[in-house]
Order: structure tokens, then C-alpha cells, then sequence
């Protein structure tokens, strides 16, 4: 079986600056990878590479077998929390909309195949009840559902999630981690999760891709979580806990890691 995305030998690189480099990763159909590790280690800039819109400095990447190109439907792609502005007149079903039809030349009028569509979509991300709301009401647990529907809209084979739980307490945080979860499940689906926090996503988990200080590991959660691991790739001391099926990491500078402890 071809895997859904497969890197080989992969850098990226920015002047003298290099994020990573010798990334070998193949992600398998129905995998949920968590892509960890503090800011600036390259987390986004990896989506941006899956993408299209970012080339590599060096080695190959394949969707499907496929080289990797801007607007692929075969991907979906949540970005990082931004609530709807006032001014903008669209509803939640506009919004899922957009990932129906949106890909098309022109204005999109929606026809009834269409309309049949977005509200499938409306049902399966739980936002029946306030589909024609305006979105800037939604609450970010809210928008982040509606914006779960479009992402899926074309059945991808990949959905790339960029801190998708940014802004929300713990209980949408829970919510929106089950939702994409449960989509992954019913359309086996490939999920790559970008996240400061693992523990909302651990149980769902397969694999964790860790970025630090321009090295990396790959493994299960209980592979990569370690003190060990997290020591070596900081290249100081690193103390993981695990506490009521949480984990908390304690360790390197303030900027490395989860305000409150958990894992970055």
C-alpha cells in the first residue's frame, strides 16, 4: 500500500538557519500523528511544505505517490484559531459551503446536490443547530467544528491541523479532538495534529514527530515522551511525569514549554 505522505532525507532550511533536516517519515492511512516541540522548530512551516506552498531545501516529499502541489483536494487543512470577524455576513453553512464548492472559477451557487452536501457535513461535525447563525456569534468551540466540516468536505485523504485548539477551554478542547478523531475513523484518514499540548490528542495518538533544537524522534507517545529523549534533543535536563493519564514536562528554558507544565 502506498502510504498517504511519504518524506525522505527531508530538510528545510532558511538562510543559515536550518529547522531540520534527514526527515524520513512515512504517515499511513487512518494514522494520527502529533507533531510536537516549542516555537520555531519548524511545526507549521512542515504543513506549509505538505501543502505546496513552501519548497523543501533538500530531499523528497509524495502525497499518494504524487508530488505535493498547492489546492490538492486530497488534503484538508484546519488552521490555527481565528474567529470570524463582525463585518462578515456568512453563516456556519457558508462556511462549509466554501469547502464544497469553493475550490470552483466564479461566484458558487449552490445547487441541490450541493446544499445536500453541506448539510451531511453540518451533521457530522454536530452544528445542525446553529447553521445559519452568523459565524462571528459561534463560540470558538463552535467555529472550530464548523471549520472541522470544511476541512472535510472533499473526503481528503490527509487533514493537517495547525493548533486547532488554540483559545479554547478544556471542554471544547475535548469536543473538537474527538470530532476530528471520530472523522479520521469514518473516512480512515490520515491526520497530521500540530500542538504546544499532547494531552487533549494522547489517547488518540499513534505516533508523536517531536522538533527540538534542530533534531527530532519519531515514535509512539510512550517512545518519544520520555526524560531521556526529551534530554537528548534539548541537550539539557528534561523531566517528564506522567500524572492521572496526564503528562507534564518540566525542564529548559521558559520558552520550550507548556505554560503550565504539560507537554509542548
Amino acid at each position: 500500500m502506498t502510504p498517504v505522505l511519504r518524506l525522505r532525507d527531508a530538510a528545510l532550511r532558511f538562510g543559515e538557519r536550518e529547522l531540520w533536516s534527514g526527515l524520513t517519515l512515512d504517515v499511513e492511512a487512518g494514522e494520527f500523528l502529533a507533531v510536537l516541540g516549542p516555537n520555531g522548530t519548524g511545526k507549521t512551516s512542515l504543513l506549509k511544505v505538505i501543502l505546496g506552498e513552501q519548497p523543501l531545501s533538500s530531499g523528497s516529499i509524495e502525497l499518494l505517490g504524487a508530488p505535493v502541489g498547492a489546492g490538492n483536494r486530497a488534503i484538508g487543512y484546519i488552521p490555527q484559531q481565528k474567529f470570524v470577524d463582525a463585518s462578515a455576513s456568512v453563516r456556519a453553512r457558508d462556511l462549509i459551503a466554501l469547502g464544497v464548492s469553493g475550490h470552483r472559477w466564479g461566484l458558487p451557487i449552490p445547487g441541490k446536490a450541493e446544499r445536500a452536501r453541506v448539510d451531511e457535513l453540518l451533521a457530522a461535525v454536530g452544528a445542525e443547530s446553529y447553521a445559519n447563525t452568523p459565524a462571528w456569534v459561534l463560540s470558538g468551540g463552535e467555529q472550530q467544528r464548523v471549520r472541522v466540516g470544511q476541512a472535510i468536505a472533499s473526503d481528503p485523504a490527509l487533514l493537517l491541523c495547525d493548533e486547532p485548539l488554540l483559545s479554547l477551554d478544556l471542554a471544547h478542547q475535548s469536543g473538537v479532538s474527538e470530532l476530528i478523531d471520530a472523522q479520521r475513523r469514518r473516512l480512515n484518514m490520515a491526520v497530521i495534529f500540530v500542538t504546544h499540548d499532547v494531552n487533549p490528542i494522547l489517547d488518540m495518538t499513534d505516533r508523536v514527530l517531536y522538533l527540538a533544537e534542530g533534531r527530532f524522534k519519531i515514535g509512539t507517545p510512550d517512545e518519544v515522551l520520555t526524560s531521556e529523549v526529551l534530554t537528548e534533543l534539548y541537550g539539557t535536563p528534561v523531566d517528564v511525569f506522567r500524572n492521572r493519564g496526564r503528562i507534564v514536562v518540566i525542564g529548559g528554558s521558559d520558552d520550550h514549554h507548556h505554560p503550565h507544565g504539560e507537554v509542548a
